[in-house]
């Protein structure tokens, strides 16, 4: 039976990815903050827990992350920086995932297909970048780009069939997007997560350290 790993199994998409990967017959097992204390701000607390847990896993999936943090939104002009909601910002979103990241090599299996997916968004996307604004949140999401594909140098060198990639999920119907759907169409949690999944199954070694949206195309960096 396949495993895997999902961090930020309460929120909208990771709910929705768990609740799809058990329908599949796919051994589960969640963590999240409002479940088991699973918070990726904390460096201790992610080492403790992740060194505890016995892999390997086919699948990690880093479905955490949140656009507003602690009340502050996300910017529509640099007049409106602050240092401290960008510091959050990078600490749940591009650090967390990196603290996950590091527990990689014990996690994955050496010897056969393994999956690390992190949860992107199209706005870290610098040369799709058109309209400006939300500058914490397009650089904290530039940020674990970047940290996913250094990554996936780094296990390439042991794990030679694992794939480490960032994901686009688009715009879904969750308590992260609410306030922000506007015009955009938007899809609910359980689309999304069969159109990740999806994506995941067909990647090959080939594709690890890139960027891709939730049909499977390549995005910017």
């Amino acid at each position: 039976m396949e495993k895997a790993l999902i961090i930020g199994a309460s929120g909208g998409i990771g709910q929705a990815v768990c609740q799809q990967l058990t329908g599949r017959g796919v051994a589960v097992t969640a963590l999240s903050r409002s479940t088991d204390g699973f918070d990726l701000t904390d460096p201790d607390r992610v080492h403790h827990i992740l060194e505890e847990i016995p892999g390997p896993f086919d699948l990690i999936f880093v479905a955490s992350g949140a656009l507003e943090i602690k009340g502050s939104e996300p910017e529509k002009t640099f007049r409106t920086l602050s240092a401290q909601a960008m510091m959050d910002q990078f600490a749940l979103n591009a650090v967390g995932p990196a603290l996950v990241l590091r527990h990689a090599a014990r996690l994955l299996p050496r010897d056969r297909r393994a999956v690390f997916a992190v949860l992107s968004a199209r706005v870290g996307s610098i040369g799709d970048n058109r309209l400006g604004g939300w500058v914490s949140y397009r650089a904290a999401k530039a940020a674990v780009n970047q940290i996913v594909h250094t990554a996936s140098i780094e296990l390439a060198r042991t794990h030679k069939q694992a794939i480490c990639v960032a994901l686009h999920p688009g715009t879904v119907k969750t308590e992260f997007t609410r306030k922000y759907l506007g015009r955009h169409p938007a899809v609910e949690p359980d689309e999304a997560a069969a159109n990740l999944l999806n994506v995941t199954e067909r990647l090959t070694p080939a594709d690890t350290g890139a960027f891709f949206d939730w049909a499977g195309k390549p995005v910017p960096w």
